[in-house]
């Protein structure tokens, strides 16, 4: 197909608020490089990962674009964010198979290669470089995952950037049937495909969550819930789990390690109850526990994703869906924590 010059889309404009979020109608159509494919844009998920680039919380300093994307790379502007992403290829660059023009996609956030160059630090995709936030969207060959399956492209766009990271820390953690994992912040869309991802390896999940979320992730899959305020230790005991995947971290950390067992693994992959906690060393060393902070995905993670969503080992979780033009709404929402799974930008 011969694609527009101009596209519409939203332009991060810079660091703050949903003000820094601005609808442009005369956003350029990206031009592929040789290993590139163009992606027409179906549907786009809502993340911590986009908002966390907006409002600067990767930033150690004074929230300014210097260090304010997840990687502490500068930020440039206008930035066109979006990590989730559900498409179809509409044009390849000159290296790519021109077969591949049709195919329905899932886009790989995490890459090692942009533009055509290899990065020595790897970048996540609607951060570093241009994202789905807009009716097309650059990617490089390997990274545009083919799909085969009966959801919805909107049901497709809830998985990439969540679920990707839920298996990557499970891959990190060594997860094994028969195990019990406790899961932080199990609502989220991170923490429900973790729940889902980890029963389906066959392990013993505990949610942790809000009562009124409770019935709703042990229907998913969960063994145990466990509210949010309760005390870890007087819920399950001390040395009773294998493994913890952590989304919240904040002043109850340490009981996240009291309740592993000697021998046991911690995976984190967020922070939002607080990013600075308390460690006594003695309890990492005396346990012989295993650490693993988790962002860039093992090489295998995605593929093995999408073949878990071909066999229907998981399900998508759409809580609510939005017209892309209302980012700011949808976003408010998400911000609010009163949803279960995924929030969609649907594009026309």
């Amino acid at each position: 197909m011969a694609l527009p010059e101009t596209m519409s889309g939203v332009a991060l404009i810079g660091i703050g608020g949903p003000e820094m979020l601005e609808w442009r109608d005369d956003l350029p159509v990206p031009t592929p490089s040789e290993n590139d494919v163009i992606v027409r844009v179906k549907a786009a998920g809502v993340n911590n990962t986009d908002i966390n680039t907006r409002n600067g919380w990767y930033s150690k300093g004074d929230s300014s674009p210097d260090d304010a994307a997840w990687t502490g790379s500068p930020l440039t502007f206008p930035r066109i964010q979006g990590a989730d992403v559900c498409g179809e290829i509409v044009a390849v660059g000159t290296a790519v198979d021109p077969a591949r023009i049709g195919e329905r996609i899932l886009i790989e956030p995490c890459l090692r290669e942009v533009n055509g160059k290899t990065l020595e630090t790897p970048w996540y995709f609607g951060s570093e470089c241009d994202g789905g936030f807009a009716q097309f969207t650059q990617i490089a060959n390997q990274y545009a995952h083919a799909i085969d399956c009966e959801l919805t492209d909107t049901e497709l766009a809830s998985f990439p950037c969540s679920y990707s990271t839920a298996e990557n820390m499970l891959t990190r953690a060594n997860l094994r049937e028969g195990e019990t994992v406790l899961v932080t912040g199990a609502s989220g869309g991170v923490g429900s495909a973790t729940v889902q991802l980890a029963q389906a390896r066959g392990a013993k999940v505990i949610a942790v969550t809000s009562a009124s979320k409770a019935k709703a992730l042990l229907e998913l899959g969960a063994l145990k819930t466990i509210d949010r305020g309760d005390d870890l230790i007087a819920a399950i005991g001390a040395n009773s789990v294998d493994v913890v995947i952590d989304l919240v971290a904040g002043p109850q950390w340490p009981a996240l390690l009291d309740v592993l067992r000697p021998h046991g693994r911690y995976a984190v992959a967020g922070a939002i109850a607080g990013p600075i906690v308390e460690l006594d060393v003695r309890t990492l060393y005396l346990k012989d526990l295993s650490f693993f902070g988790c962002t860039i995905l093992e090489p295998q993670v995605f593929k093995n994703l999408v073949k878990r969503i071909e066999l229907k080992e998981i399900a998508p979780l759409v809580a609510e869906t939005y017209p892309l033009r209302d980012i700011a709404k949808a976003q408010s929402a998400f911000g609010e924590k009163g949803h279960i799974g995924k929030i969609v930008l649907e594009l026309d």
